[in-house]
C-alpha cells in the first residue's frame, strides 16, 4: 500500500522539478518565440561581445566581417548578398523576418539550430546586424556645382 503512494509522489516532483527548470516552450510547429521589433534597441556590452563573437563565427564568412556581402565565398558560391552596411537593405524587413531566416535558413544559408545559439542571442544578432550600417563610414556629400561667375 505504501510502495504506490511512494512512487506516485516520486512521479508528482520529477513532474514539477523538469517543468520548474524548463524553458519557455516553443510555439506550436518547434519554432522559435520571434522577437519583438529590434530597431530602436541596445544591448548590454556582454550581449553585444556575444553577438559580435556569433556573428563572426555563423555570418562573417559569407556576409563579411562588415557585413557588406562581398566575400571570396559568397563569390565563389555565385551569392549576391545584401550589403548590410546600407541601411537600405535591412530597412523592408522586420525582425520576425529576420529570425525566421536565420532559424530556419534560406536558399543555400543553412539554419541555425537552437542547440547552436539561443533565442536570445539570435535576438540580438539581430541588432548587432542592424547596428552594422551604422558603423559604416558615411557617404562624403557631394559636392554642388559651383554657381555661375556673376558679371
Amino acid at each position: 500500500m505504501l510502495k504506490p503512494l511512494l512512487f506516485v509522489s516520486a512521479l508528482v516532483l520529477f513532474g514539477i522539478s523538469t517543468t520548474s527548470n524548463a524553458g519557455p516552450l516553443a510555439p506550436e510547429g518547434g519554432q522559435s518565440a520571434a522577437p519583438s521589433d529590434s530597431k530602436s534597441a541596445k544591448l548590454s556590452d556582454k550581449a553585444q561581445t556575444r553577438a559580435k563573437e556569433l556573428y563572426g563565427q555563423e555570418c562573417a564568412l559569407c556576409h563579411g566581417d562588415s557585413g557588406n556581402g562581398k566575400t571570396d565565398l559568397a563569390t565563389a558560391m555565385k551569392l549576391t548578398l545584401d550589403d548590410w552596411t546600407d541601411p537600405k537593405a535591412l530597412a523592408g524587413k522586420n525582425d520576425q523576418e529576420l529570425f525566421g531566416i536565420i532559424r530556419n535558413g534560406k536558399g543555400q544559408m543553412s539554419a541555425e539550430p537552437v542547440g547552436r545559439a539561443k533565442d536570445e542571442e539570435v535576438k540580438n544578432l539581430i541588432v548587432y546586424i542592424r547596428s552594422l550600417a551604422k558603423q559604416s563610414p558615411a557617404a562624403a556629400p557631394s559636392d554642388p556645382a559651383a554657381p555661375p561667375a556673376a558679371n
